[in-house]
């Protein structure tokens, strides 16, 4: 996945916004806070996003994958995907949704009604 068709599949999730930040990753988040992060480095794209625990679990030693520099350190269940083979581009669209999902879930219930997002 390019950091153009990370962009546009973050864009077209429900409620998010973009900021450039950290020196010039693409941050999305969703009701202000962060779902997925691309960037980080020079080279080979890098995507960042948020897991469940078993989703952790299966995923922080495959090849192309690790915990997330910074966030796993400090306990949170980020996942970056850094080289090949990491995941595929569907795989990898998976993940970022659940990541949304996951955020948006962790919102306050008014916040949510307020971004179209509360599900009963």
């Amino acid at each position: 996945m390019t950091y153009d068709e990370y962009n546009a599949f973050c864009g077209a999730l429900p409620a998010t916004s973009h900021v450039v930040q950290w020196g010039g990753s693409d941050v999305w988040k969703v009701g202000g806070k962060v779902f997925a992060i691309g960037g980080w480095d020079e080279g080979e794209p890098r995507f960042t996003f948020k897991v469940s625990d078993i989703a952790y679990e299966m995923l922080k030693e495959q090849p192309g994958l690790r915990p997330a520099p910074y966030l796993a350190s400090r306990g949170l269940k980020w996942i970056q995907h850094f080289a090949a083979p990491g995941l595929s581009d569907e795989a990898l669209r998976d993940y970022i949704r659940e990541s949304h999902s996951i955020v948006s879930r962790g919102l306050p219930r008014k916040k949510r009604a307020e971004l179209g997002l509360d599900i009963a």
